[in-house]
């Protein structure tokens, strides 16, 4: 490639000493064709685009991934999948390329949408066995066509790196204690000592520089119970319990990451103890020993549990107002007749509640009302983002949440009639849930539409999406 005083000079010697073509290819050893292009054709700045190869590049799995990416950087970063939950999301789609080849995609991809800032670093800690530090993690759930949130509590022993973690509704005492007495029997014992944030339900006064914390009565007596002595962390100061910090962190992003679907907490909590127990199957960071073998050596060190089970409730005094009110949990619920009672007494555990009147008279008992706190999925938003891409929908995130009718009535090739029903489920939506078009199809469909849904695959997905109840909350 010639440089530019090269060109130059060729069109010197064509435009100002009247040299031939042949003449000046002879003088500066050149081929003619290249002599003859610099000399009489103007040279104009062209725009540089390098077209990108590579199996990412070239086939679709750079589109699926782009999905993935902007679907997730609209999330919180807590709710982002990493590139490794993208890696095997693609090898179940058939993608023969390497981990590396993602990563470098990834990598490439945030480069230019998104910057990190630099992480702090911190003093290393040293931890003897039985010993083991509690935090509460938030993660998303889809339960019954909606999102909702769920607090995941996670204990970690950071001798041997052994994890344990239940899901819960909220993080108020009832949920902490119940949470703990769950992780305790999935251990088998007691740690020795257990380090904590300065949580509202377990501390009353932080801990300071010339005072030891306080704790709440309700916490306190907990521990007596089960033996265990409480470490309160320095306000402000998360890296006091690192472990915790980042077993939170792998619970999310290896289990929580795909926001997955949940029947109840009992299931949810099944399948999220036998991944903790593979993830003890692998090696610890550091000794190069499988993190059972250490967890096992640790626990003949911790304390054994206690004979006595503990019971878990909260007593709490009420008064319904003159509509037969009463507030529970920042939500109004009516009680026939209950105005007349004055005081009344209710008796709250992690998931029901008790209203008794002053002479032990039971007059309500249900769930409590945070059990039914959810978000609706943005089905609007999602559904035009899919029309920018129409043969990418299936690979979605949001894919396997739609109702199965409605992913057969999309589930078709022809895209511009896939464009034509996206664009009338989008007007459906505006007046109904996506539940209530899954339950109602036949009678919601529009009549252009009904020759076109005879040919639907209907085997399979001809199941009504589950209608909210009491027992599936819980």
């Amino acid at each position: 490639m010639l440089t530019m005083t090269d060109i130059n000079t060729i069109k010197n010697l064509r435009n100002n000493h009247d040299k031939s073509i042949n003449e000046i290819a002879d003088t500066l050893g050149i081929n003619w064709r290249t002599a003859k292009k610099y000399a009489d054709h103007a040279i104009l700045p062209e725009e540089k685009v390098t077209k990108k190869s590579g199996m990412m590049h070239d086939e679709e799995w750079g589109d699926i991934v782009s999905l993935w990416l902007e679907e997730d950087y609209r999330l919180s970063k807590k709710k982002r999948r990493t590139s490794k939950n993208y890696f095997e999301l693609l090898k179940e789609l058939g993608f023969l390329g390497s981990y590396r080849t993602v990563c470098s995609y990834v990598q490439e991809w945030k480069s230019t949408h998104h910057h990190d800032l630099p992480s702090a670093g911190y003093e290393r800690l040293e931890h003897p066995p039985a010993e083991a530090q509690l935090d509460f993690g938030t993660m998303e759930v889809e339960h019954e066509g909606s999102f909702k949130d769920v607090k995941v509590l996670v204990l970690s022993t950071p001798y041997s790196n052994a994890g344990f973690a239940v899901a819960l509704p909220s993080e108020n005492q009832e949920c902490l204690l119940t949470g703990m007495k769950q992780i305790f029997k999935q251990m088998g014992c007691i740690p020795r000592k257990i380090r904590i944030d300065n949580m509202t339900t377990a501390v009353v006064k932080p801990k300071s520089k010339f005072e030891e914390p306080i704790l709440t009565d309700g916490f306190q007596q907990f521990a007596m119970h089960y033996g265990f002595e409480v470490q309160v962390c320095n306000p402000a100061s998360g890296h006091e319990k690192g472990s915790v910090e980042n077993k939170v962190g792998y619970v999310r992003y290896n289990f929580f990451s795909e926001t997955p679907r949940m029947k109840d907490f009992p299931s949810i909590n099944q399948d999220l103890e036998k991944k903790m127990i593979e993830k003890r199957q692998e090696k610890h960071y550091e000794k190069i020993r499988i993190i059972e073998e250490l967890w096992q050596e640790e626990k003949q060190v911790c304390l054994a549990l206690p004979d006595e089970d503990y019971p878990v409730f909260k007593e709490i005094t009420v008064r319904a107002n003159k509509l037969n009110e009463i507030k529970l949990d920042h939500t109004f619920i009516h009680i026939h007749n209950s105005w007349r009672h004055g005081n009344l007494y209710a008796y709250l555990t992690w998931d029901k509640y008790r209203i008794v009147t002053p002479n032990g008279e039971l007059i309500h008992e249900d769930f409590r009302p945070y059990l039914y706190r959810k978000r609706a999925i943005d089905w609007p938003t999602i559904l035009k983002d899919w029309t920018q891409r129409l043969s990418k929908i299936t690979y979605s995130r949001y894919w396997k949440y739609l109702p199965g009718r409605i992913q057969a009535y999309l589930r078709i090739d022809n895209l511009r009639l896939l464009y034509q029903r996206m664009n009338h489920l989008l007007g459906l939506l505006t007046n109904h849930t996506m539940v209530e078009l899954s339950e109602r199809f036949y009678e919601l469909v529009s009549e252009e539409d009904e020759e076109s849904i005879s040919d639907v695959n209907w085997q399979g997905y001809d199941a009504l999406t589950p209608s909210p109840s009491k027992e599936m909350s819980v």
